[in-house]
């Protein structure tokens, strides 16, 4: 009989951040600050294990209120309307986490590059498991549109978003 197993995110040692090339010449660098995920999983290599993340976009932080002021408007996240981004997976292979994200009203197919760095107790007995997980979206596939160019005619914001998550995980 399989048993399914639970892991619920430990938010102290987990981070869902992003890159954005911005004027094209530099990196932007900004990270949610509150978020959830949950695994469920049959096994301990995590094999077709369910992932499923969210993230409040009014806690969106990039280190500069002007901008997390103008991520969470109508031009990007519209926070007030859109309040949550998720995530749900289909799949994982142990390198490929295939799945659903879902930003405003859009929902796409993504894939995501993994590595499952293992299983290890904590002092306190806790059983972990942790994750590094990257990706590249398109921003405008999610309905991510404000442009900009500059008087050179360079583009401020890229299109392409780098995902970087890195996840533990305590077992239930």
């Amino acid at each position: 009989m399989n048993t399914t197993t639970k892991w619920n995110i430990d938010t102290a040692h987990s981070e869902i951040s992003f890159k954005v090339k911005h004027m094209m010449i530099s990196t932007v660098t900004g990270h949610f600050e509150k978020f959830n995920a949950l695994v469920e999983t049959n096994n301990d290599n995590f094999a077709d294990a369910n992932f499923s993340f969210t993230a409040k976009t009014d806690s969106i932080n990039t280190k500069n209120n002007d901008r997390d002021t103008h991520l969470k408007s109508g031009d990007f996240f519209n926070a007030e309307s859109y309040p949550e981004i998720a995530f749900s997976s289909k799949s994982f292979d142990g390198n490929k986490l295939i799945g659903d994200l879902t930003i405003k009203d859009v929902t796409k197919e993504v894939s995501l590059n993994t590595d499952f760095n293992g299983i290890a107790v904590d002092p306190y007995g806790q059983t972990k498991a942790g994750f590094e997980i990257s990706g590249n979206i398109n921003r405008k596939d999610f309905d991510l549109t404000w442009s900009a160019i500059t008087e050179a005619g360079s583009i401020v914001v890229s299109d392409t978003i780098k995902l970087v998550i890195d996840l533990q995980f305590i077992k239930e």
